[in-house]
């Protein structure tokens, strides 16, 4: 079994953080992972754009709220300007908004690689260092960590160089998903290079990423690659008790398998739609939001069951239910029409055979966008600044 995992002054234990994931990783879904998890583990917000950081956006400040339980506080942000992304650091330690803090240098989606950031970004090895060097400087006694893929490309391969970037620059941790950029979520994970870059920067902790599926998944990374922890992303989709499996796991308890019937399964898909209501409400109080009629409660609950809509698909995977009642439940607009959709299913069904494999996006081989002439050199960074950032957070 792994060490416990040191992220600066923070001990994580068992090694296992639940991957940022835009509009997945918000406090209702990391509440349901942790209480599953029985509070062990690190989980990571959605992604938080600097500029909308600094600029206190009003969609980002409710997204770096955090509940009184969580310990560590854990945001992870993105940005393409060093200066931008001091400023946000400064601003988080300054006014203690978390206890760690995650770069983004693996998301793949065009939004964020044309504007040169994300997994585009550590092709630039200059302006990578300038970011890393900007937020270790201004994060105090914060940790900084970084999340990245193998390359751009397969011709462009980008991980070795900028693990030892981190390195040097101070970087308390490298998580790396184990795929270029152009292959999305497609084709299998790479996990020799998690082995190669756990070689290539022996000082600091290395986390696998890309394709656990289950516990057992996690625990054959670790044993394969010699990584110090695993970063868990779509394996938790609509199955927050993935981490339950994964304390089990890594205590040494690997008969403990979550299981859960239908029935406890829709229990738990009323909770997180409860939840994230729940959110809803307490950021528009936080906001002095009114609603005409005293109906702000109701609002805030029909705007969680419609957020939890794209849950729906993932929780149900497997289970016998047919296309028409998967495509109601998928549209309701209040947790009575939920609850009620749920029961007319056949609640006693056990957990489908083949329920814990894949999940989530599988698309793969695309052409990576990305600025003008990003690729002519790979120290240039002429033309990346404040004007290349995201404006909104959470992906």
């Amino acid at each position: 079994m792994p060490h416990p995992l040191s992220i600066g002054p923070h001990t994580v234990t068992p090694p296992v953080v639940l991957a940022p994931m835009a509009g997945i990783t918000n406090a209702p879904f990391r509440t349901l992972c942790r209480e599953f998890s029985g509070g062990k583990g690190l989980f990571v917000s959605e992604m938080i754009t600097t500029r909308a950081l600094v600029e206190r956006n009003e969609k980002t400040m409710q997204l770096i709220h955090f509940d009184a339980s969580e310990k560590p506080r854990s945001i992870q942000l993105y940005g393409v300007d060093p200066a931008t992304v001091g400023k946000a650091v400064r601003m988080i330690a300054e006014e203690d908004l978390a206890d760690h803090i995650d770069l983004n240098f693996g998301c793949p989606v065009p939004k964020v690689t044309r504007k040169g950031g994300g997994s585009a970004l550590p092709y630039k090895r200059n302006l990578l260092r300038a970011i890393l060097r900007e937020a270790v400087s201004g994060a105090g006694g914060l940790p900084v960590t970084m999340k990245m893929r193998k390359g751009i490309d397969d011709d462009h391969i980008t991980y070795l160089d900028a693990g030892r970037i981190a390195v040097e620059e101070g970087v308390t941790a490298v998580a790396l998903h184990g795929r270029t950029a152009a292959q999305h979520y497609g084709g299998t994970a790479d996990w020799e290079a998690i082995a190669r870059l756990k070689e290539h920067v022996p000082e600091i902790p290395v986390l696998g990423n890309g394709d656990i599926w289950s516990a057992g998944d996690a625990l054959r990374m670790v044993r394969e690659t010699g990584c110090d922890g695993v970063v868990v992303g779509r394996g938790c989709l609509g199955r927050p008790w993935l981490f339950a499996d994964l304390v089990a796991a890594f205590e040494g308890r690997t008969e403990d398998v979550a299981r859960p019937s239908l029935r406890e399964v829709a229990d738990v898909m009323v909770r997180h739609a409860t939840l994230l209501g729940e959110w809803i409400e307490r950021g528009a109080a936080a906001r002095s939001a009114t609603v005409e009629g005293g109906g702000g409660r109701r609002v805030s609950e029909s705007r969680g069951v419609v957020d939890f809509r794209k849950h729906v698909a993932w929780y149900l995977k497997g289970f016998a239910v047919g296309s028409e009642m998967r495509r109601r439940l998928a549209i309701t607009s209040s947790l009575a029409e939920l609850r009620a959709g749920l029961d007319e299913l056949d609640l006693d069904q056990p957990w489908p055979a083949g329920a814990d494999g894949p999940r989530g996006r599988t698309s793969g081989n695309n052409r990576v966008v990305l600025p003008d002439g990003w690729l002519r050199d790979p120290y240039d960074c002429a033309g990346v600044g404040e004007d290349a950032e995201l404006d909104t957070s959470g992906g």
